[in-house]
């Protein structure tokens, strides 16, 4: 909007600053910063109140979650309020790129909620049914698609490797689709320890707002031999707004929690980096820089189709944050831990920029 009114008015001096990509960056973290730590006390207050026992505890988890009986969940409204507000206050709101990642980010919160507020009402752990869920969420992805697809196509570029694509046609459209729902889902599944996954995401979106900052100019593209797309470096604020929007949500959620992020905030963050790499057209590369959420997701596949076929576990418990505190790691270890590696993965990741 900010942006909007300067290219209309024609601010001068100091004000010709909000053109600028890196301004708008930085202005748009400390703006998603500030309000998600001005109305994360009084959020979670209303949460607490209006949910009472909070979110339902799985029985035949760990042992030790049974202590967080009562903390609120639905957190990830917070994280939506200040990730939209600062996003359409610094973004320009004519590119359609834009309104791809809110309409994904916006349509999966609304998915999420569903399923969290069906949970609290219940008082159980299943939600809203699957296909339900997934049929929802391929709709919305598949409209946010159509809005990015028409302006960048349908190749899929190969990371290590310099303008080497795999031409999809319109297997792309189906492809990034899947991309989108099942990043969407694996941030949910990761979002199982205080702080697990909301650490990942900001260190993910922080190499993406790297990643679609080059690939939205023509000379950086050009030299990193990196797939240009104008217009894509409009979503670096779309990311910095996750980061600072994140960021304040850690501050409530550090352990011990004091508000889950629920799927309302989970299935919105993983489907907007998974918009935000369809648009940069990074799409493998999300899988590296995201490795972490991927093999969450994988272990619960994993396990699933094992048990099934056999009647025996590949892990004491699934998702695999699980079968690390069944293996003796206390909570905070776990995280940490995979903190780090999804550090190391993002560092990976940014580093097929130039290894091409």
């Amino acid at each position: 909007m900010l942006y909007w009114l300067a290219e209309w008015l024609g601010f001068p001096g100091a004000l010709n600053l909000i053109r600028y990509l890196s301004f708008r960056s930085g202005a748009a973290v400390a703006t998603a910063l500030i309000i998600g730590l001005w109305i994360g006390p009084r959020f979670i207050l209303m949460l607490r109140m209006r949910q009472g026992k909070g979110q339902p505890i799985r029985d035949d988890g760990p042992q030790s979650h049974l202590a967080k009986k009562g903390t609120p969940t639905m957190g990830g409204l917070m994280i939506l309020i200040a990730l939209m507000i600062s996003a359409l206050l610094w973004m320009d709101l004519s590119n359609r790129f834009v309104w791809a990642c809110i309409f994904v980010s916006g349509g999966f919160a609304v998915v999420g909620f569903l399923d969290d507020l069906d949970k609290v009402t219940k008082a159980s752990h299943r939600g809203i049914p699957g296909r339900v869920r997934l049929l929802l969420e391929f709709a919305i992805a598949g409209i946010a698609v159509l809005l990015i697809v028409s302006r960048t196509g349908t190749d899929l570029y190969l990371p290590f490797f310099n303008d080497i694509y795999v031409p999809l046609g319109p297997l792309y459209y189906v492809f990034a689709m899947v991309l989108i729902v099942g990043f969407g889902n694996a941030v949910n599944l990761t979002d199982g320890l205080d702080g697990l996954a909301t650490f990942p995401v900001i260190i993910a979106s922080l190499a993406f707002l790297v990643i679609v900052y080059l690939s939205g100019n023509a000379k950086f593209a050009a030299y990193l031999g990196i797939p240009h797309v104008p217009g894509a470096g409009e979503l670096a604020i779309f990311a910095a707004s996750i980061i600072g929007a994140c960021l304040a949500f850690l501050w409530f959620n550090a352990p011990p929690a004091a508000v889950f992020m629920g799927d309302t905030g989970s299935l919105a963050l993983g489907g907007a980096l998974a918009t935000i790499a369809v648009t940069a057209q990074h799409e493998l590369v999300l899988v590296l820089v995201g490795g972490l959420f991927v093999v969450e997701a994988l272990s619960v596949i994993i396990q699933v189709f094992w048990y099934k076929r056999t009647g025996r576990r590949v892990f004491r418990m699934a998702p695999i944050h699980h079968h690390f505190e069944q293996l003796g790691w206390p909570e905070s270890t776990v995280v940490i831990r995979f903190w780090i590696v999804s550090i190391v993965l993002a560092l990976a990741g940014l580093a097929t920029l130039k290894l091409r």
